[in-house]
């Protein structure tokens, strides 16, 4: 196992960013995601858990906070990068903004986060500034959703987005790229396993995931197309980011080695609008094309198939990406109904928490609302599971027991 991260021998003895864990109890309808809707029921906080679940006939005795909503485990956004802001130039971010300046854009999308419900945020790169993001968090010094980050994500030389990433070429190299993230605190590895074209040599591929498997770290792919996918499920990847066509073949191979899918819609939704993408700087003819890809039944066929057959669907929006603010959810959930790579509001729902915590090996601690869990749940105005865009009115958050919004 390897050190732990520098940072996480330095002691603060007084946290800047103090909130107390109180008892609460909280009334109104409770969806656990973990068994049937209680139409009137409570969640009762205690020291940053969740002591019991129930109807309102089991309520213990104490003050109640009457929520008047649908009291639910918080969100989870499994693709999110948090030092980007929407502007449509991402290279010119990563290139040219002061590493200050990248800072404090995290600190803002982690407060849209929390506002929008998230409690946990898998970041998947921004040079290695998440890393810095995570230990401000955990350290007290700035409040934010929970984080499990990959430090930078690691390309070949001159490959895709290789102006934001680790670049690296031939196997050492990838092994030495992997060992840096583990050093600075990374609780997964990310690779950038292809665009227009296949990177990596299968040297290189298999050391990276070999390294990051030695290191009992998690390793994920950019993957966004049949060949790619196929390839780095063939390697070993834990899981794909993005997917895209797939074989059926593909799909096989999948489900034998029970790998999920993080979809990632955010970007085409917000841009195939035309008022939300040009603040962002999007071109007429990035528009334009986007809108003729957002209904277009292809671009969605192998993902609805994958999910049919039963590969797990998780949530992300790529959030940082042109368009893509910190803060929207609802819309790409409801596209993920929308085009069939959910089936229904409570499917969408399960890839924003159980699922989602699941990816992260998180589920023993949230996911779901289920006494002994960490109590990281929101109360949403109204009942997301008829109605998704009720998670656009989110009136509390609270991660470990702690008010966090609202």
């Amino acid at each position: 196992m390897p050190e732990p991260a520098a940072w996480r021998y330095q002691k603060i003895t007084k946290p800047m960013f103090d909130i107390a864990a109180e008892e609460r109890i909280l009334a109104g309808r409770v969806l656990t995601m973990a068994g049937d809707v209680i139409e009137d029921g409570f969640v009762h906080i205690n020291g940053g858990r969740i002591a019991a679940v129930g109807p309102r006939s089991a309520m213990p005795a104490g003050a109640v906070t009457q929520t008047g909503g649908t009291i639910m485990p918080g969100l989870i956004n499994s693709h999110a990068h948090l030092n980007w802001d929407g502007i449509h130039d991402l290279a010119r971010q990563s290139m040219d903004d002061p590493k200050p300046i990248s800072a404090f854009k995290a600190a803002g999308n982690m407060l849209k986060s929390l506002r929008a419900g998230v409690t946990m945020v898998r970041d998947l790169g921004f040079h290695d500034m998440n890393l810095y993001s995570k230990q401000a968090v955990e350290q007290g010094i700035f409040p934010g959703p929970r984080l499990k980050v990959c430090g930078n994500a690691i390309i070949q030389t001159g490959g895709h987005t290789y102006w934001v990433c680790r670049e690296a070429s031939g196997a050492d190299e990838m092994r030495r790229a992997v060992r840096e993230q583990v050093k600075g605190g990374a609780d997964l590895i990310k690779i950038m396993a292809c665009h227009d074209t296949l990177e990596f040599t299968d040297e290189e591929l298999a050391a990276v995931i070999d390294e990051a498997h030695r290191n009992r770290l998690p390793i994920t792919a950019h993957a966004t197309y049949d060949a790619c996918i196929r390839r780095v499920a063939e390697f070993g990847v834990d899981c794909i980011e993005h997917g895209g066509a797939m074989s059926d073949e593909t799909i096989d191979i999948l489900l034998a080695r029970k790998l999920p899918i993080v979809t990632t819609f955010a970007p085409l939704v917000q841009q195939s609008q035309p008022e939300i993408a040009r603040k962002f700087g999007i071109p007429e003819w990035k528009i334009e094309e986007r809108i003729k890809a957002v209904s277009d039944p292809a671009r969605y066929a192998g993902l609805k198939k994958a999910a049919e057959r039963g590969v797990p669907i998780v949530f992300g929006t790529d959030a940082g990406s042109p368009a893509v603010e910190h803060d929207v959810i609802a819309p790409e959930l409801a596209h993920m109904v929308k085009v069939g790579v959910c089936k229904d509001a409570m499917d969408a729902l399960a890839s924003i928490t159980i699922r989602a915590a699941r990816i992260s090996r998180m589920d023993h601690l949230i996911g779901t609302l289920e006494a002994g869990k960490a109590a990281d749940l929101i109360v949403v105005d109204g009942k997301p599971d008829h109605d998704l865009l009720a998670l656009e009115r989110v009136r509390m958050t609270f991660v470990t027991g702690k008010r966090m919004h609202g």
